[in-house]
């Protein structure tokens, strides 16, 4: 085939009629750049032509290098913004100090993003530090089903709104949305308790076609989060799961959790309960900067030691595993853990659904802006080209070669410890709903 066959525009013809010259000057100019066209797509088809055929592999590999040299948008440093005038989403250190997030964007269902903006006489340096505030919410039910195939339960208790520990990867900071307020410094110092929860649990499980199984705790918000030491809303509502015979899971983060032996252990002699405690790191201060509220890594595996020592069956749940960040550590978390006296493991990859995918990255470059790019190119390799996959049985787990690598090594990992299976099954056995005043009690219980 003749590439160029189709080049040789014709001259301009001599006996042309008479037009303005301006007229003549803009058809030839139109000419010339047809022209140059015509020859940069012969230029683009003769290079097709004359590159070999690359592998489905070289192309993969290709993609993966193009993804890794792709800088990250890196977010405007609060001191920038204040010299331009504004403070845009971006929160000073001083002013968000001891807080996961690094901005405060307007939530994706608000009609209209707010920034600050410096009125000329520093007003911005006035700004008060983020404070925790709580609001109390009087919710008309407390369980909450779903029907998710890749998690194992239908039903939770959330008695909070809004996590205090400030953890920048959790996948519940978007839910913050439908209060209005945004998933990033919101979510943290804007918190809801539900007050009434245990009632609502005992109305709800007194109903007469309820059929008792386990109840998660812990799935969305961390149950025991600093403001339970004051409103002590999930103590009151083991209690009131004590009482029915109803089994219970707990996810935590929190040492606080050990408060609650005195409930918990009854519970596990019977089936009833058992307790994982999330470990993302043991570094201190990998741990301070995702999780600066959260316990320290060496009062989880206290907690751990604790709850096994009550006997009550405890996990360890390595989660999230973030790719070049903390996923080296994944052997030497079991290995403490089982140390502790943990008897089962799970572990759960990095999510970045909606606003957490942008709050990660600023959180990324700002702590380590050297890791940025390769840890989001990870990410995005262990879902397909994209920050985050929401497929069943994928969003948890990745997928791609190092998502099988970091599987393989946990499954090594738990089962050369025995922490591969499921020791302790939860019973439904022992549901009961106490006898109300005056009615008469069943001549079976």
């Amino acid at each position: 085939m003749d590439l160029h066959r189709h080049t040789d525009l014709p001259a301009l013809p001599q006996d042309l009629p008479t037009l303005p010259d301006d007229r003549w000057t803009e058809a030839h100019r139109r000419l010339e750049a047809a022209r140059a066209r015509g020859a940069e797509a012969v230029e683009n088809a003769r290079k097709i032509n004359e590159s070999p055929r690359k592998t489905k592999g070289e192309r993969i590999l290709g993609r993966l290098k193009a993804e890794r040299e792709t800088p990250l948008p890196a977010p405007r440093a609060a001191a920038q913004d204040r010299q331009a005038g504004e403070a845009g989403t971006q929160v000073d250190a001083d002013t968000r100090r001891g807080r996961g997030a690094t901005s405060n964007a307007a939530g994706r269902y608000e009609p209209a993003a707010r920034i600050l903006f410096d009125d000329g006489w520093q007003s911005l340096d006035d700004l008060p530090p983020f404070r925790t505030e709580v609001t109390e919410e009087r919710a008309r039910t407390i369980i909450t089903r779903n029907q998710s195939p890749d998690i194992g339960f239908d039903r939770s208790i959330n008695a909070y709104r809004g996590c205090e520990h400030g953890c920048i990867y959790c996948f519940a900071r978007p839910t913050h949305a439908y209060q209005g307020l945004s998933a990033g410094l919101d979510f943290e110092t804007k918190l809801f308790v539900k007050p009434d929860a245990p009632e609502l649990l005992a109305r709800e499980l007194a109903q007469p076609r309820y059929q008792p199984r386990t109840i998660a705790m812990g799935t969305n918000t961390d149950p025991y989060q600093p403001i339970e030491r004051r409103y002590e809303v999930t103590r009151r509502i083991l209690e009131v799961l004590a009482d029915f015979g109803h089994p219970v899971g707990i996810v935590t983060k929190s040492a606080l959790v050990a408060r609650d032996i005195d409930i918990l252990g009854p519970m596990a002699a019977r089936g009833l309960a058992k307790v994982a405690i999330s470990i993302t790191t043991l570094d201190p201060n990998l741990a301070r900067l995702m999780e600066p509220r959260a316990a320290a890594p060496h009062r989880r595996l206290a907690t751990i030691q604790r709850l096994a020592d009550a006997g009550i069956p405890t996990a360890v749940l390595t989660a999230p595993l973030i790719p070049a960040l903390n996923d080296n550590e994944v052997e030497r978390i079991l290995d403490a853990a089982k140390h502790m006296g943990a008897t089962e493991a799970g572990y759960v990859t990095l999510r970045l659904p909606l606003e957490i995918s942008d709050l990660f990255k600023e959180w990324l470059v700002t702590h380590f802006p050297d890791k940025a790019r390769h840890v989001m190119a990870l990410v995005r390799e262990m879902h397909g080209g994209k920050d985050y996959v929401s497929t069943f049985g994928k969003r948890g787990r990745g997928d791609g070669p190092y998502a099988w690598t970091i599987g393989r090594r946990f499954e090594i990992a738990a089962r050369r410890l025995g922490l591969n299976g499921r020791n302790v099954k939860l019973t439904t056995a022992h549901f009961r709903r106490p006898a109300k005043a005056g009615e008469q009690l069943s001549l079976f219980d």
